[in-house]
C-alpha cells in the first residue's frame, strides 16, 4: 500500500494499493497554502483508509512522493512532508516526477475509450509568463508515460510553436493526482526502475538566496 503526496500545483494526498485500487484521495486546488493544508489532508487521507496511526507502519509500504516541476516554495512542502512520514514509519520514498502521473491519467484515459493517444505534452503553469512542459509518447511494457523530452520551462508566447515542432498535443494541467502518483509509484517499483532522483525538480532557483560575503564598510 502506498501513501502518495505531492505538492508541484496544488496540494494531493491518496492512498492506493499497490494493484491501483484507490482507497482514498483528498486535495485542495489552492496553488498557495502547501503547509497550512498538507497535515489535514494527511488526516483525511489516512482515516479514510481506515489506517490508524499504530497501524499505518504495518500496512503503508512506500510513500510516493511528487518532485515536480513545481515552485521551490510549495513543492518543498510535499517532499519534505513525504520524507518525514516515510523517515518515521522505516518505508522507503520514490520519487515520481508529477508530470508522469499526470500523463498516465491520460493515456489511460485513452485506453478507456479504447483511441489512441497521439503524442502529448503535459503543461502547467509555471507563473511569470511562463508554462512548463514535458511531452510523452506513449506508455511502456511496464505500464509507465514514455517520455520524448524532459520537463522544460518555457515563455507563455513561445509554447504553441515549440509544441508544433515537436508534433505534440497540448495538455493543460491545474492538479496532479495523487492517485497516480501512487500509481506511477507502483509500477516503477514493480519493475525495479527508478524515474527521477531524490533532488526536487525546481522550476527556477528560489527568489530569497543565502547572502554573500559581507562588504567591507570603510571609513
Amino acid at each position: 500500500m502506498i501513501l502518495a503526496i505531492d505538492t508541484s500545483l496544488g496540494t494531493a494526498v491518496a492512498v492506493v494499493e499497490d494493484d491501483g485500487v484507490v482507497l482514498a484521495t483528498e486535495s485542495s486546488e489552492n496553488p498557495l497554502g502547501h503547509a497550512e493544508a498538507i497535515g489535514d489532508l494527511l488526516q483525511r487521507a489516512l482515516a479514510a483508509a481506515a489506517l490508524s496511526r499504530e497501524s499505518s507502519s504495518e500496512s503503508l509500504t512506500s510513500v510516493a512522493a511528487g518532485m515536480g516541476p513545481g515552485p521551490f516554495t510549495g513543492l518543498r512542502v510535499g517532499i519534505a512532508a513525504a520524507r518525514a512520514f516515510a523517515l518515521g514509519r522505516g518505508i522507503p520514498v520514490v520519487p515520481v516526477p508529477s508530470h508522469d502521473a499526470i500523463a498516465l491519467e491520460v493515456l489511460l484515459d485513452g485506453m478507456l475509450g479504447e483511441t489512441d493517444t497521439p503524442r502529448f505534452a503535459v503543461v502547467t503553469d509555471a507563473r511569470r509568463r511562463e508554462f512548463a512542459y514535458t511531452v510523452y509518447d506513449g506508455i511502456d511494457d511496464d505500464g509507465l508515460p514514455i517520455r520524448a523530452t524532459e520537463s522544460m520551462l518555457i515563455p507563455r508566447v513561445d509554447l504553441d510553436e515549440r509544441l508544433a515542432e515537436l508534433g505534440a498535443q497540448r495538455r493543460d494541467a491545474t492538479a496532479v493526482p495523487a492517485a497516480m502518483v501512487a500509481l506511477v509509484a507502483s509500477r516503477a517499483l514493480a519493475s525495479g526502475r527508478t524515474l527521477t532522483g531524490t533532488e526536487p525538480l525546481y522550476l527556477r532557483s528560489p527568489d530569497i538566496t543565502l547572502p554573500h560575503a559581507p562588504k567591507r564598510v570603510g571609513t
